[in-house]
């Protein structure tokens, strides 16, 4: 396994370790490293839960390595692509977006336990995550790419405009404004703020989700990511469907029902 990225499972809890030091940005051998990993956990049925989460003190994934960027840069102008065989072959994906849209696809609850910066691509990629947990610090968070000429090219506007809204995000990204872990939390960036490390806060909530039924979580997120893209009738009817067969084929899901019958119905229990 990379030095770049590692990998430990433990009571059903996958926690992914980011570590490149000494400044904590992503490359192109981390991201490959990175798509392994998550090549290996979607086919793991023991992983109910993922945790993303950086090893450099301070950082999360600082960005995405911008001498990476002027090599392709540099690349680009010296080779002989015109610019419409160029973009379609960036519509055909890369290695980076592959990496994002497989760990938004996960089917367990992912988490991205944020003690330190996530700026660029590292926020990019922790846009992709279920949840978003932040540390209390003197740190940021965002999307500055406009700061240095470029613009968020790994899915960020996308993301970023869904979670938070169109204007906020043009805001954010036009002006190529960072926030505080706190204003984060505000305006929706982050699902909230942890009292001490967000890897402890988020070790919690993976043991939390990870006592659930692991296909009502995975037919509750697919959903809520169809709920982006798909007409409302055409969610209702997948949710539907989605609901039929999970009574029909989930052992879990009619055992703990039982079980909530059985045990005075607090449906509150966890």
């Amino acid at each position: 396994m990379s030095e770049l990225v590692q990998l430990s499972i433990h009571d059903g809890v996958a926690t992914v370790t980011f570590n490149n030091p000494p400044r904590g940005y992503m490359n192109a051998p981390q991201v490959d490293a990175a798509n392994v990993i998550v090549d290996t956990l979607e086919a793991l049925d023991d992983v109910r839960a993922v945790i993303f989460t950086g090893g450099v003190p301070g950082v999360f994934i600082r960005h995405y390595d911008v001498g990476e960027l002027v090599a392709i840069s540099k690349q680009l102008r010296g080779g002989h692509v015109d610019d419409r065989a160029l973009a379609e072959q960036a519509r055909s994906g890369n290695a980076v977006s592959a990496l994002f849209d497989k760990v938004a696809a996960l089917p367990m609850p992912t988490i991205a336990a944020i003690d330190g910066f996530a700026q660029g691509g590292g926020f990019e990629f922790a846009l992709c995550c279920d949840f978003r947990i932040a540390a209390r610090g003197d740190y940021r968070i965002g999307l500055p790419e406009t700061n240095i000429g470029i613009f968020p090219g790994a899915g960020g506007i996308e993301r970023l405009s869904q979670l938070i809204g169109q204007a906020r995000a043009t805001e954010m990204v036009l002006r190529g404004r960072t926030a505080t872990p706190e204003e984060a939390a505000v305006i929706g960036m982050v699902n909230w703020l942890a009292d001490g490390s967000a890897l402890q806060a988020a070790t919690e909530l993976a043991r939390e989700l990870a006592a659930k039924s692991p296909r009502a979580l995975a037919d509750a997120k697919a959903l809520l990511r169809g709920a982006q893209t798909m007409s409302l009738a055409d969610g209702m009817a997948e949710t539907r469907a989605r609901f039929l067969l999970l009574l029909k084929h989930d052992d879990t899901a009619l055992a703990a029902m039982q079980a909530f019958l059985a045990t005075g119905e607090d449906i509150n229990r966890r």
